[in-house]
């Protein structure tokens, strides 16, 4: 007597639909598509710094245009929301025991969130913003 083993349809393109912490899942994993594209720009820059003064100054000028500008902000608001999502998972993948106890989560989280604003600090100090 046997029977066939429960086969559950996923629809191969909708599954994240389903679960508010699916979404969430696929909303992270969405954001690094911008971290790439912002690398690329990076790269592109310094390809254009080496090309001489004239190639860097219109590289410069065309981030001036509006495209550009909301692209900085969407890559922007994507690297807070990657970088919020790691910082809050890191209490789960790093969990942190002085002896039998477990250290709080929320200290773990919270001493990266303050290590990324005072590097923040820091750069922004360093590049004469302060």
């Amino acid at each position: 007597m046997s029977r066939r083993p429960l086969v559950r349809e996923v629809p191969p393109t909708t599954w994240f639909f389903r679960h508010p912490r699916y979404m969430r899942y696929m909303a992270r994993e969405v954001t690094s598509l911008f971290i790439g594209a912002y690398c690329l720009l990076l790269v592109v820059a310094m390809q254009r710094l080496s090309a001489g003064p004239v190639a860097w100054q219109g590289f410069l000028d065309a981030l001036r245009g509006p495209g550009a500008i909301i692209f900085h902000l969407l890559a922007m608001a994507a690297a807070f929301y990657h970088a919020g999502t790691w910082f809050n998972a890191t209490q789960k993948a790093m969990p942190l025991q002085i002896g039998e106890e477990f250290v709080n989560g929320s200290y773990i989280s919270g001493a990266h969130y303050l290590v990324w604003a005072v590097l923040s600090v820091a750069v922004l100090f360093f590049a004469g913003v302060f």
